[in-house]
């Protein structure tokens, strides 16, 4: 038994460093991470116990047999007294059933319904305590919440009766591991939902033991094969109680739920020292960036770069810390600090007269219309700009600002014919690009109804309603298209300004934060047209606008070789512990 133990103590470097990070495609991302080596020793521990392999067995303890003869005994003497049914008969033999693993041979396999049974049901008559599956923390196996309700507020679900030490198994994706022990008399007297099994051990059996095997791998795949239903699949009590559970000596069952309750406390530390240090790591990354970002003279940023610099290789080794080198890119790219000024490039004010030159000429020609401009104010400055640039408002340098419109305001049906409109809506705007998994079509009168949202190449795109607002891309593509209401359009003046640029600023966070500001507090954050229009954007000089995109571009590429570098690495770290779990059974 020590040679398991090894396994687990002596691969804790495994346990610790394999994390799997999950995160959506685009410069500026949002990452979630799992504990993927923890996880799986968690896993681990549960599958050695269920074998018998995670603590010695002991020949003096009474076998499964005997118990299973005293359960038959108390079975019998229950359902005399009235406080259970009689039960069918399982129609297995126990020496018949086939295994879903070996086990020691003081074990046997067995149905859950022959070492434990449930209380029946009722409608509340008085106050009482309702669990629900969402009572339960998943991870702790813990009744966190609970109703004291009257039995007129009762739901409908509430009938199941429950007692000190009955286990309660959450049948119903996606609270499938929703599961708990009774630990104590809990006043009012409890009702849990019909949407879960119940089972209180006879015979004093473990209900901690009954608990983690519930828990196992072993157990949940037999769930996953008996679950029926779409929405909320799941499976029901007969096949339930059907199941299979490797019955250890009463002993055994003791002995294995402390070493269990051990070795989840090694977990829960791993854990947490895991959580600390990348905790750690991650304010270290943003602390020397947010340095970077305010540096306030040349001497100030090369001092905050040389600390970047003489720790890269270990200060970016996290999705976090690769998404926040990529956020100060772009806010270094829009603040004028990523590329150096050339005092001989044309200022942005004679490029800025140029355009209102421009606009004139479209609007005398009748190709555009006058807009009124808001006189920018100091306060509305967000940091101070490099020599060269200039605040200008948004609809100061635009030919167009509008949105789309729903076809089923319009009298408008969506087709299948790809020569139709295209139909760009928010679900196809990332940052910096365009997606399309599967692309919709609408009637060619579309285009008719709503001719100020046509696309054209070169035209910027921007979500404006709901989580993904400020998603922003370019319409890179030639073809007919169209947008809905959560898209704004942004048509600028040509060769006048860098789209490129542009796009750099809208999916900063500078202009992000500028964003949330603005939006409507409503049920569903947007931004109005107006909101848009008096966007407040830093602008440099034409020539320097094409050094930061070919700056940004260079630096987003190694960005890219680290993050594809850091999943090869975890790819790596993930196969080594499957491969140890794989050995360990």
């Amino acid at each position: 038994m020590g040679a398991v133990e090894n396994i687990i103590t002596d691969n804790l470097p495994i346990w610790s460093s394999a994390i799997q990070s999950k995160s959506s495609a685009g410069r500026g991302t949002n990452t979630k991470r799992n504990l993927y080596g923890v996880k799986k020793l968690r896993e681990l521990i549960l599958d050695l116990a269920v074998r018998g392999l995670l603590v010695p067995q002991d020949p003096n303890d009474e076998p499964a047999s005997v118990l299973l003869e005293k359960i038959a005994a108390e079975k019998k003497r229950l359902v005399n007294e009235g406080a259970i049914r009689k039960g069918k008969k399982s129609s297995s033999n126990y020496e018949d059933i086939e295994p879903y693993c070996l086990i020691p041979s003081a074990w046997r396999w067995v149905e859950l319904s022959e070492i434990g049974h449930d209380w029946g049901q009722k409608k509340p008559d008085r106050e009482f305590s309702y669990i629900d599956v969402g009572s339960i923390n998943k991870d702790q196996g813990k009744i966190q919440t609970l109703n004291s309700l009257l039995p007129q507020n009762a739901p409908s679900r509430a009938r199941k009766i429950v007692r000190e030490n009955t286990v309660i198994y959450s049948t119903v994706r996606p609270y499938l591991l929703n599961i708990a022990v009774i630990k104590e008399n809990i006043h009012p007297e409890p009702i849990a939902s019909t949407a879960f099994a119940i089972i209180h051990p006879f015979c004093k059996i473990s209900s901690d033991y009954v608990y983690y095997y519930l828990r196992s791998k072993i157990f949940t795949k037999y769930v996953e094969s008996y679950q029926t239903g779409t929405s909320y699949p799941a499976i029901n009590d007969k096949n339930f109680f059907a199941g299979l559970i490797p019955l250890p000596p009463l002993a055994e069952q003791h002995r294995i739920v402390a070493k269990v309750d051990e070795l989840m406390a090694l977990c829960d530390t791993l854990e947490q020292q895991q959580e600390d240090s990348i905790q750690a790591h991650e304010t270290l990354v943003e602390v020397l960036l947010e340095a970077l970002s305010n540096a306030v003279d040349a001497d100030a940023f090369q001092a905050a770069w040389g600390s970047i610099s003489e720790h890269f290789d270990s200060l970016f080794t996290t999705e976090h810390s690769i998404n926040k080198l990529k956020e100060t890119i772009l806010r270094l790219a829009v603040m004028g600090k990523l590329v150096s000024q050339d005092p001989s490039d044309e200022p942005a004010s004679v490029l800025l007269e140029k355009i209102a030159a421009e606009k004139e000429r479209l609007v005398k020609e009748g190709e555009i219309k006058k807009h009124k401009v808001t006189p920018i104010h100091e306060s509305e400055h967000p940091f101070i700009l490099p020599p060269g640039w200039k605040w200008q408002r948004l609809i100061s340098l635009t030919k167009l600002i509008t949105k789309g419109s729903s076809p089923k305001w319009q009298g408008v049906s969506y087709s299948e014919n790809t020569d139709d409109v295209l139909f760009v809506t928010s679900e196809n705007v990332d940052s910096f690009k365009l997606k399309f998994i599967k692309k919709k079509y609408v009637e060619i009168k579309f285009n008719e109804i709503e001719p100020r949202s046509v696309l054209k190449r070169n035209d910027i795109l921007m979500n404006i309603v709901g989580a993904s607002i400020g998603r922003t891309a370019v319409f890179d593509i030639d073809t007919l298209a169209n947008i809905n209401q959560a898209v704004c359009l942004i048509r600028t003046l040509g060769n006048f300004l860098s789209g490129n640029f542009l796009l750099i600023f809208f999916n900063s966070e500078v202009c992000k934060n500028y964003m949330f500001d603005k939006q409507v507090d409503n049920a569903r954050a947007n931004l109005s047209m107006g909101n848009i229009s008096n966007f407040v954007l830093p602008i440099p000089p034409l020539a320097e606008q094409h050094r930061i995109v070919a700056k940004v571009d260079e630096l987003m590429a190694l960005c890219d070789q680290l993050r594809s570098s850091l999943q090869q690495a975890q790819e790596t770290q993930i196969q080594l512990t499957d491969a140890v779990v794989e050995n360990a059974l």
